[in-house]
């Protein structure tokens, strides 16, 4: 595929961002993550920009220095954390933003390449070693045989302002390596848990993700038609699932914060007297 290694854009845990090629970027992964999970990404995100969802255009994978690759439209702009830091979208707006994205999403037929979340959870578990004890891990599984139906659409698995970039042509949601198949309710579990736990750890001001976490639920609840008080409730179901989901995503406890949120999912999970 023409194009070179030029100058370093951005980077995130898992990856750097490169420029590439006229328009065009390269997310060149880090030494060790999951060639599979690489590979699902490139899959997916080609998929969802096929169908319209506003995410990035897909050229193709590259390997360089031993490193994997995706080469993706290059989508200029701040990211939409950024700009609500600033103060240029306030925290209403931010929070209709990531609402219409959601509603993007969830509106879509799972193509046939999306991870199914009994599976994918499965697998994870079995993969983890002690992260997760194994009378929680069945519990979830259990949790998810009883919530799933056949009909569940399409989840981003991980939609906050640090992955939607405010382009010229409107926000473009970003970072498709863990969409899974699943109700909508998850994917507001995965938002309302990174932006009322995990944002708290790093922000320079805990009202914000706060308030931009009620305010997307509020938006997706009216372009929806749904009374917000069933979203959250729906939400609240499948909150245990989400935040096991989290946890093993991070490799485990990563603050006291983080510890106590498996307390409180493996609380939801027991029998109510």
């Amino acid at each position: 595929m023409r194009g070179s290694l030029g100058e370093k854009i951005n980077q995130g845990g898992t990856a750097d961002i490169h420029a590439w090629a006229p328009g065009q970027v390269v997310k060149l992964f880090k030494e060790g993550f999951p060639p599979r999970l690489i590979q699902q990404e490139a899959r997916m995100t080609q998929a969802v920009f096929a169908a319209g969802v506003p995410a990035p255009e897909v050229f193709g994978e590259v390997t360089l220095d031993g490193r994997l690759g995706i080469v993706l439209g290059r989508l200029d702009g701040p990211t939409l954390l950024q700009v609500t830091r600033s103060g240029v979208v306030t925290f209403a707006h931010a929070g209709a933003i990531l609402a219409s994205l959601g509603l993007s999403v969830h509106r879509m037929s799972p193509p046939p390449e999306a991870f199914h979340l009994r599976g994918w959870m499965d697998t994870a578990f079995r993969l983890s070693g002690d992260i997760v004890p194994k009378h929680i891990a069945s519990d979830i599984l259990a949790l998810i045989d009883r919530l799933q139906q056949p009909g569940d659409g399409l989840c981003h698995g991980d939609i906050h302002p640090e992955n939607v970039i405010m382009t010229a042509d409107g926000p473009r949601l970003i970072d498709w390596t863990f969409s899974i198949r699943a109700p909508a309710a998850l994917d507001h579990g995965f938002t309302h848990i990174s932006l009322t736990e995990f944002a708290l750890d790093v922000t320079d001001n805990p009202q914000r993700p706060l308030a931009v976490n009620a305010a997307a639920q509020s938006e997706y609840a009216r372009l929806s038609g749904k009374p917000v008080a069933a979203l959250r409730q729906a939400m609240e179901t499948w909150l245990p699932i989400a935040i096991v989901r989290y946890f093993l995503l991070m490799g485990g406890p990563t603050s006291e914060r983080w510890r106590r949120m498996m307390q409180r999912a493996e609380a939801a999970l027991r029998p109510q007297d």
